[in-house]
């Protein structure tokens, strides 16, 4: 995903914790709970703080002072300067070590002179109006963003625990004829083990007994069960069919089909960029601009005889107004309310820094199967013979289907759910391996079976079917007493929200592809189903990260997926985005995760990644547009005109420029619903 940093304005709290800090969820979840208990201090402080501050005291027309209230001022002002702005005082120097000065360094430096002079002006050591007040209220604002911005990323990826968890922990392992449960890490190769129908595969292996029928959907994106007999190979963490198989076991740990696909995620991951974001380099210029005015406005009274007293309040007014409340919460309130608007369309932003870039999205390259598919086989198409009616075609060969469990049976018999047919009674049912199923259908036999069986009794088949399996569908053939009535040819369903998608996204200009394990034929059906601009069929799980790689040479490409198979190149494409009803292991690979499985929010996700970065940038103008007119006036240009900006008239418009900046950040709840619409 080439993810940035986590920063918007604020670094993220892992980056300043002591060496060994920041690693792992529990350690991000306590830096959150950090900054939480922080904002909460500092803000039940900051009460009294403003209440003793003669500035406030002026604005609230009140006047409160006793004994020792300066020193007490002073004594809360410290307690909220090193506890409250304590992750900027660290955060100043991994900034500085980074050689990279941005907002830790802003704010670091803005509450250090603020504290410093206001504490020289209690003690008598320079004359003038301490900033205690505003020391308090920055650190605050700061420590709210930062909680804010957290708290609406929080949820680092664990993939590589999906993966693990995929495989099962126990295999029945095969021992003189008896089968014993041990931990699959206790497996060597040659060792032999059980797999029971619906279990799921332990190892890497081969087939030594049985027949059965393997689905590697979520390894492969196969979406066809696989055959697999003697001497073929399994992969661990497929799911067996519907027959009981002996697996040798050929490969074990770090050596198997799924460990490597852990391998591919766990670098894909470890080489994400680290570039910065605007509001890192608006706060860079800041440092800058704050740093040098203030060192020419302390020069130039002191050059022009106003005193060193003045000269230290001016220059400490420029450097505290220079560090403005609203770039502090500029991007992270727009990303907070982006993130609560997504949630309720539908998706929900796990990374927004690759968020945020998907609005410079050229290409959109789709997994297959359980993506712009269902997923599942159903009827595509129905050939009647010999004068049967299409309806009866369908009810018959469901009515015998409907006793198996092989998926293709399943999916004639859903079909004829969905059609809303009723089935008939069958006598003598058996399913027949590698042939298909028969049984007995109001006294006549019926059997539904593949092309092999037509080939083996010289029955003839029908031109039409040559052209469906073509385009890669299964077709099974309905015999009624050895006498061809019917053929139905099955596929894994186009999901009806798909067309609708990939128009929404070319009308944007954004060319869509499609990636899968699935063969040619399949691909290239469902390609032109849907009008795709490309596709790339038969790609293995540790070829489509390359492959989405390949597409960045020529495109900046989000990838959506929702199966094992493709967290890699979720990972590895600049916006990885999952369908939710898929595994646990594409959506924690993912930057964002569809929840209603609906692939027509990949171009919500775009629209709302334009809207949001419109917000951000307005933002940035508002807040830093501030300065252009405090910065001057706190450096006391208009002196001889009589207009010096104080600090209570600083505050005011400091709030009146964070005020405008959460009213802009809310009316992106205003400008319409990003979600796709139900399906018509």
């Amino acid at each position: 995903m080439n993810h940035d940093h986590n920063g918007h304005g604020v670094q993220p709290a892992e980056a300043h914790l002591p060496p060994g800090g920041g690693r792992g969820s529990r350690t991000r979840h306590h830096a959150l709970e950090d900054f939480r208990r922080r904002f909460v201090v500092s803000t039940i402080l900051t009460v009294p703080i403003l209440l003793l501050s003669e500035p406030v005291q002026a604005l609230l027309g009140i006047v409160i002072r006793f004994p020792g209230s300066e020193y007490l001022l002073l004594a809360l002002a410290t307690v909220v300067y090193l506890y409250g702005g304590w992750p900027f005082l660290s955060g100043i120097v991994t900034e500085l070590r980074a050689r990279m000065p941005g907002m830790m360094t802003l704010i670091a430096v803005a509450i250090t002179v603020a504290y410093v002079y206001s504490s020289a002006v209690v003690l008598g050591i320079v004359s003038g109006e301490g900033f205690f007040w505003e020391l308090a209220t920055l650190i605050d604002i700061m420590l709210l963003g930062h909680w804010v911005e957290m708290r609406s990323v929080l949820g680092a990826s664990r993939a590589l625990e999906e993966l693990v968890r995929v495989m099962p922990a126990e295999a029945h392992l095969v021992r003189d004829k008896r089968t014993e449960d041990v931990p699959v890490d206790r497996l060597v190769p040659g060792d032999r083990v059980l797999v029971r129908p619906g279990e799921k595969v332990p190892v890497d292996g081969v087939v030594v007994e049985g027949i059965t029928s393997v689905n590697e959907a979520m390894l492969t994106g196969e979406s066809r069960p696989v055959k697999k007999r003697q001497g073929d190979e399994v992969i661990g963490g497929a799911i067996n069919g519907e027959g009981s198989v002996v697996v040798e076991v050929r490969k074990t740990g770090a050596e198997t089909y799924l460990a490597q696909v852990i391998d591919l995620v766990r670098k894909a991951q470890e080489s994400r960029s680290r570039t910065q974001d605007l509001a890192d380099r608006a706060a860079f210029l800041l440092v800058v601009i704050a740093l040098a005015v203030g060192a020419v406005t302390f020069t130039a009274w002191l050059a022009l005889g106003a005193g060193t007293g003045f000269a230290v309040e001016r220059a400490a007014t420029v450097m505290v107004i220079a560090c403005p409340h609203a770039l502090g919460l500029a991007v992270p309130l727009v990303v907070a309310v982006s993130t609560a608007l997504a949630a309720r369309s539908g998706f929900l932003i796990r990374d927004r820094s690759a968020f945020e870039r998907a609005k410079d999205l050229a290409a959109v390259v789709f997994d297959k199967t359980g993506t712009l598919t269902t997923g599942r086989f159903g009827v595509t198409d129905i050939l009647a013979f010999a004068g049967t009616a299409e309806e009866d075609v369908v009810r018959v060969a469901a009515s015998v289907e409907a006793h198996s469990e092989h998926p293709i049976a399943r999916g004639v018999a859903r079909s004829a759910k969905e059609r809303g047919l009723s089935l008939l009674r069958v006598e003598n049912f058996q399913a027949v391996p590698g042939v298909g199923v028969e049984g007995k259908v109001a006294g006549r036999i019926v059997r539904v079976v593949g092309p092999g069986y037509l080939a083996e009794q010289g029955i003839a088949g029908d031109r039409r079917v040559e052209s469906l399996q073509r385009q890669g569908k299964t077709v099974v053939f309905l015999l009624e007493d050895d006498r061809l009535t019917g053929a139905l040819a099955l596929a894994d369903i186009i999901r009806p929200e798909s067309a609708e998608a990939i128009r929404r996204l070319k009308a944007m200009g954004v060319r869509c592809m499609m990636l899968t394990g699935d063969n040619r034929d399949v691909a290239a059906w469902v390609a032109g189903e849907l009008d795709l601009d490309e596709f790339f069929a038969g790609v293995l799980p540790h070829e489509k990260a390359a492959k989405i790689r390949e597409v960045q040479q020529r495109y900046r490409v989000a990838m959506v997926g929702d199966g094992i198979n493709d967290a890699p190149a979720l990972v590895e494409a600049d916006l990885g985005i999952a369908i939710g009803a898929g595994t646990d292991v594409a959506v924690e690979s993912a930057d964002i995760v569809l929840v209603k499985s609906d692939p027509r929010d990949a171009a919500a996700v775009i629209a709302l990644s334009k809207k949001t970065y419109r917000k951000m940038i307005e933002n940035l103008l508002w807040a830093t547009g501030y300065n252009a007119v405090a910065i001057p006036l706190a450096a006391g240009v208009l002196f001889s005109a009589g207009i010096v900006l104080t600090p209570a008239a600083g505050a005011i418009l400091m709030s009146a420029s964070t005020v405008i900046v959460a009213i802009n950040a809310r009316l992106l709840r205003v400008e319409g619903t990003v979600s796709a619409p139900p399906p018509g």
